[in-house]
């Protein structure tokens, strides 16, 4: 069994990207692993403001959700990231959840793999490079730790649009596989 700690960036409720995230989670229950989903949007998510007090304490100074966060996130064995792709990187609510989890830098984390999923309007596979590459960015600052798998779910422009594509079986297949 594997700890799997997924955020869900998109501030659409039950759009595409949400529904990925649904579907990647089943996956991994199905197969025994323990799951836990939080949504950026319910974590009051406040913008780092660079002080840096976390790299010695261990903790953020400001306060917003974020805190009860980062144990969970530390003591996962796999991290998932789920964005919708606007213009053509991350939604600017992973960046920014991105940004804090600084605290993490300077510790012992468990994790080791991270995936990816990224949906776009776009039909173009590689409307996704830019988040993928947002990513990429992250996961370097972490020794020993690697970006597993991607899922590109383009064309998906209206909200339900994941619902009637192929992409709800790979990620779905994606969380079983971990």
């Amino acid at each position: 069994m594997k700890k799997v700690f997924i955020v869900s960036s998109s501030p659409r409720k039950g759009g595409n990207s949400d529904f990925l995230a649904d579907r990647f989670i089943e996956g991994a229950k199905s197969a025994g692993n323990e799951v836990l989903k939080v949504r950026t949007d319910e974590t009051g998510l406040k913008f780092c403001t660079g002080c840096m007090y976390c790299q010695t304490s261990g903790k953020c100074v400001l306060y917003d959700g974020m805190n009860e966060i980062y144990s969970a996130v530390r003591d996962s064995d796999v991290l998932v990231f789920v964005t919708p792709v606007y213009y053509y990187s991350v939604s600017g609510q992973l960046k920014t959840f991105l940004d804090r989890l600084n605290p993490l830098f300077s510790q012992d984390n468990r994790f080791k793999d991270v995936y990816l999923i990224a949906t776009a309007a776009d039909t173009d596979k590689r409307a996704v490079d830019g988040a993928v590459k947002a990513v990429e960015g992250w996961v370097e600052c972490f020794d020993g730790v690697r970006l597993k798998k991607v899922l590109r779910g383009t064309g998906l422009e209206a909200k339900g649009d994941a619902k009637n594509s192929a992409y709800g079986d790979e990620a779905f297949e994606m969380g079983k596989n971990i």
